[in-house]
């Protein structure tokens, strides 16, 4: 088959704008507002240039776009060490511990700078109950950077009134690359609705990135950013896996559904390596609308049975024959294997799970009607009922609108939670993304820091002057959204630290302007050249529409590298045959089709999921065992096998030869065990 070139002869060839910027912030969401803010402080007083760019309006860009009712890293009293210890007892055994621990020592910070701009905090009020930010801030209640009490939720997290916490976080960033502007006497360092397709490295230095070129998804109109240092920031990965939302629902996801790959594919199309790339996330929530769980679980303290009543997490043959599978992991109850329980009883018959928020409704009731009397009581349970609905309607509307379709009332019947279809992700409870520098004064090998290829400074990957954070910094989960911000931070002021150290460098690249546009577009060149060849411009012999090209590539995902409708399950044989239809829809995607800018940038992030997920899919293959049972298994390995396979699995792609390498590396611990739980 004949590969499409554009020469613009059907399509209108583009404007293009060329930036020159020395930082370069790729997102827009809690990550790159963190590095914004953060990069500015340093930046300004060296008038050092910085320009973010977003595909989206940052006030609502990111997981946190809808809102969020708790922050679920806040370490407070807690030790950063007890943080890694959760965070690797979470995720089977191996993360990357100075990252983690990294992360826990600067988090609090981001958090009271929340609170400094206006987040509403819960905090606990004199008679030992809970006030709601608003009610903390008129009970003269202080800020936690003066020592004001959180409401806990969990032993990490904190509850908010969050249905404005993304757009109070994009103003402080917005303000921050404000204040760039001032300082450096550039018109325009912030771009809104462009999508960035590619990075290029430098002309002159293989192993250094230089570009990033993408097009505005508002006009006729392609960008090209030359920079002296990146940080990436661009997310994870989502609708790469057949949902369980079809037909109407299709689209409604758990995870933000424009988050499209594009965090991994920019980085590993530019040679950086990527680590744990075989974890996924498959997170339990509300069937169908996909709503939270965590207020429900941790704060309303409700608990999830099976159909008959039963807590799967609690029955003896159960955890004894997990055990045996996976050892001691079984012993923490951590997200997988609690996945991995529920699914135990599902397929057992035993469904549908169930959440009795029914049941902690009315414990809580009993328990303020006691303290409080019946009256004062009444009044604090209808406030917190008002609270339990808003959980919904700050992360998850659909939920509320299902729930009101179905008749279902919460705090009086259960309701049925099911495991989602597999996310990538780096930030939840997940730890697919790349290989990064780490501290220098944490222990770990010198290999992660001072002997660090491209140079040590924190969070920078192993491209020269390419940094990572968020969703797409490896082996580092459980930071959500104040810690990715903080990682951002985090990246940023290592990114001005790299400027500052190589302050002669000139970004080159080979690509000319031209042919920059002629790879963005060739999308509509197809279009142009062939739409007249059917009556129908859907359906065309010649080329394959976006939609119809991520139907295909979600029937793989799903049927060959353990989505839902295998249970999760693949092997040997299965990713081999999947990984073989993936390359031939990757060579399809040179007959990509748009009639317009949003199918533009449809076909392009649909490239950016197959890339990403073909990186998991490998990285599944080469990791004989199953790390992460509940999430992924591998049949022909149903086992965790701690003797030879606790370490990391790294990889790299080379562009030009559409080729991957893949390795061992090996594992450090940094902090000592925890004690054994009890159950």
């Amino acid at each position: 088959m004949e590969k499409e070139t554009c020469t613009f002869s059907f399509c209108a060839k583009p404007a293009v704008e060329e930036v020159e910027t020395d930082l370069l912030l790729i997102g827009g969401g809690m990550a790159c507002c963190g590095a914004a803010f953060e990069g500015a402080r340093w930046a300004n007083p060296k008038k050092i240039k910085i320009t973010m760019v977003d595909k989206a309006a940052t006030d609502r860009s990111g997981a946190v776009a809808m809102g969020l009712s708790a922050i679920n890293t806040y370490m407070g009293e807690n030790d950063p060490a007890d943080y890694v210890k959760m965070v690797r007892n979470d995720l089977m055994g191996i993360i990357r511990e100075d990252l983690v621990y990294d992360l826990g020592r600067h988090v609090d910070d981001s958090v009271q700078l929340f609170e400094e701009w206006g987040l509403p905090i819960w905090k606990m009020g004199d008679d030992g109950f809970s006030l709601d930010g608003f009610q903390a801030k008129d009970a003269g209640k202080v800020s936690l950077k003066d020592g004001g009490k959180p409401v806990r939720s969990g032993k990490w997290q904190i509850m908010i009134n969050g249905e404005s916490y993304k757009v109070i976080v994009a103003e402080a960033a917005k303000k921050a690359l404000e204040t760039n502007r001032a300082a450096t006497g550039v018109k325009t360092n912030h771009y809104e609705r462009v999508f960035i397709v590619k990075l290029y490295n430098d002309a002159k230095e293989p192993n250094r990135v230089a570009a990033a070129a993408g097009f505005s998804v508002r006009e006729n109109k392609i960008y090209i950013f030359k920079a002296k240092a990146m940080v990436l920031a661009a997310g994870g990965a989502v609708n790469v896996f057949r949902p369980r939302s079809t037909q109407e629902g299709q689209g409604r996801a758990w995870y933000p559904v424009w988050n499209s790959g594009s965090g991994y594919a920019l980085g590993l199309q530019a040679g950086a390596e990527l680590t744990m790339m075989e974890n996924r996330f498959v997170p339990a929530r509300f069937k169908d609308g996909y709503g939270p769980v965590g207020a429900w679980f941790l704060f309303f303290k409700a608990k999830a049975t099976n159909s008959l009543g039963e807590d799967y997490c609690a029955k003896p043959e159960a955890l004894a024959e997990a055990k045996a599978k996976y050892g001691k992991y079984v012993d923490n109850l951590g997200t997988a294997i609690r996945n991995h329980l529920m699914m135990r009883d599902m397929k057992l018959g035993k469904g549908p799970i169930l959440m009795r928020t029914d049941e902690a409704m009315a414990a809580i009731n009993k328990t303020f009607k006691e303290k409080l009397g019946d009256k004062e009581g009444a009044k604090k349970v209808k406030h917190l009922e008002a609270e339990a609905w808003e959980d919904f309607l700050d992360m998850a509307i659909g939920q509320a609108g299902l729930w009101a379709s179905k008749n279902v009332e919460p705090d009086k019947v259960p309701s049925e939670i099911m495991p989602t279809e597999p996310y990538l992700l780096g930030s939840h409870a997940g730890c697919a993304g790349f290989w990064c520098c780490g501290p220098d004064d944490l222990g770990a090998p010198e290999e992660w820091n001072k002997k660090w290829p491209a140079g040590n400074y924190n969070r920078q990957s192993t491209v020269k002057g390419l940094f990572m954070c968020g969703d797409i910094c490896g082996a580092s989960g459980h930071k959500f959204s104040s810690g990715s911000h903080a990682e951002g931070r985090i990246a940023a002021k290592n990114a001005i630290a790299f400027l500052l150290d190589n302050p002669n460098y000139t970004p080159t690249i080979k690509e000319t302007a031209d042919h920059l546009a002629a790879e963005l577009y060739l999308p509509f060149e197809v279009y142009e050249k062939y739409k007249t060849y059917t009556t129908d411009t859907s359906t065309n012999p010649h080329y394959i529409k976006p939609k119809m090209l991520q139907t295909r590539l979600q029937k793989i995902a799903d049927e060959y590298f353990g989505g839902i409708s295998t249970w999760y399950m693949t092997s040997k044989t299965m990713l081999e045959e999947g990984l073989r239809l993936l390359q031939m829809l990757k060579e399809d995607t040179s007959k990509m089709a748009a009639s317009n800018l949003h199918e533009l940038m449809r076909c392009w992030e649909n490239y950016h999921r197959i890339l990403s997920v073909e990186a998991h899919a490998r990285h599944i293959l080469f990791r004989e065992e199953s790390r992460y049972p509940g999430y992924y298994y591998r049949g022909d390995f149903d086992l965790v096998d701690d003797a030879n396979w606790k370490c990391f699995v790294n990889s790299k792609y080379d562009l030009a030869t559409d080729k991957w390498e893949v390795k061992k590396v090996a594992y450090a611990q940094l902090v000592e065990d925890a004690a054994p739980v009890k159950h």
